[in-house]
């Protein structure tokens, strides 16, 4: 699987700093003591992964860099990271310092030269999305010496998409890496697998991750906050994004009551709940809403009438899949507390994730069994499987929670 069986094109990287020697003084007899050369720093914040790590960092320093790189693992196995890490490096004058500006840039997400994508379509990307990604790679670098394209879930190309992609992948202009990330390399079109170099990511254990959220985000390694984050949202970054989002953490909690209260709502409370529901997880998109109307004002004056419609068309596509993200979560949410039931009616010795919740999860636990808990995870699972396929977000979440009463109640309480 290392490196697949792709010829990949190999793409210079800036020498290192000279501040970084690879020889030792002479020694007796006129032979040099050779010095094993530094790591990278940028790559040292891949955490969890030392094989990822050190095929890497052998690339970086022996300026072997592939023109595309396949990272494979679910999320939060630090593919995120290591995207990061490996961008640094490549638009870094001393290959991957990790202080200087252009590394500051590439950590802020402020870099012009590296570019980070994801979905915008319901069902994945959307051709418009490739195109521009392809006009854009054949533009000269504004600050470093080469660019760097970072695409999220690739599985989600679709065959337009893709097959737009494939020919810039094998024929890449020059200075231009590509890192995209997937699941697996059976969900990828095959052209696309065996352009690039494969690099598996094991699974990371939650505990480690949830340590290096709770770091990341200067919280006690103790604080259950990060074993919840990581659990709705899916991986250590988008954790950190969640626990600084007040209104996606109000969502969560917002869904844990729901649940808690099925037993004593009626079918028109239940009603009311997923409505409300539904709201909760579009109020953080205020901020993003607010960010595009700033900058569709700003560039109103030299953009053309056709510029400013794509623009439109964009960030229209941009808060559709945000809202579908939002839900995703929401429902994340549930699964993570009706396991916790779960474990409770299996006697499972192991803590809870929901531990502010705990009360609720006994509740929970109490008026049903393993069988019902089973059904009201099947109905999340439903619920997901249907919002993925453009199911309105209210009726998905409608039917989950009368799915969820049905199971989780008892006959009386219906």
């Amino acid at each position: 699987m290392w490196g697949g069986e792709a010829k990949a094109t190999e793409v210079a990287v800036r020498p290192r700093s000279t501040t970084q020697t690879d020889t030792a003084a002479p020694v007796a007899g006129g032979t040099q003591n050779v010095a094993p050369t530094p790591e990278p720093p940028a790559l040292a914040r891949i955490v969890g992964q030392p094989r990822v790590r050190a095929f890497l960092s052998a690339a970086v320093r022996e300026g072997r860099l592939s023109h595309a790189y396949l990272f494979l693992g679910a999320p939060g196995s630090g593919q995120t990271e290591a995207a990061q890490a490996l961008a640094e490096c490549v638009v870094c004058p001393s290959g991957g310092c990790d202080n200087c500006d252009e590394c500051i840039r590439v950590a802020h997400r402020t870099h012009p030269d590296v570019h980070r994508i994801a979905p915008e379509g319901a069902a994945g990307y959307v051709i418009d999305q490739v195109r521009a990604l392809i006009a854009d790679a054949q533009l000269a670098p504004v600050r470093a010496q080469a660019k760097v394209y970072v695409l999220e879930r690739v599985e989600a190309l679709r065959d337009a998409s893709a097959n737009a992609l494939l020919k810039t992948i094998e024929e890449p202009p020059e200075g231009v890496v590509f890192i995209l990330m997937a699941r697996t390399a059976d969900a990828v079109l095959p052209t696309i697998v065996s352009r690039c170099q494969c690099v598996p990511f094991r699974v990371s254990n939650p505990a480690d991750a949830a340590r290096r959220i709770a770091l990341t985000c200067g919280i006690s390694p103790d604080d259950p906050a990060a074993r919840i984050a990581l659990a709705v949202a899916g991986s250590p970054e988008r954790a950190c994004d969640y626990l600084r989002s007040p209104g996606r953490r109000e969502a969560r909690r917002l869904m844990v009551r729901s649940l808690d209260g099925l037993a004593r709502d009626d079918d028109w409370d239940v009603l009311c709940a997923a409505r409300d529901l539904v709201a909760a997880a579009k109020v953080p998109l205020d901020d993003v809403r607010a960010s595009q109307e700033e900058a569709a004002e700003q560039s109103a004056d030299y953009l053309s009438p056709k510029a400013q419609k794509l623009m439109e068309q964009r960030n229209k596509r941009e808060l559709t899949a945000r809202e579908r993200s939002g839900m995703i979560e929401l429902l994340a949410a549930a699964h993570s507390l009706l396991r916790d039931v779960l474990m409770r009616l299996e006697g499972v010795d192991a803590p809870i994730v929901n531990a502010d919740a705990a009360d609720v999860v006994d509740r929970l636990a109490r008026a049903t069994d393993a069988a019902g808990a089973f059904a009201a995870l099947a109905a999340v699972a439903h619920a997901s499987d249907d919002i993925a396929h453009n199911v309105s977000p209210q009726l998905a979440l409608e039917v989950m929670l009368c799915s969820c009463k049905e199971a989780l109640c008892s006959p009386s309480s219906r």
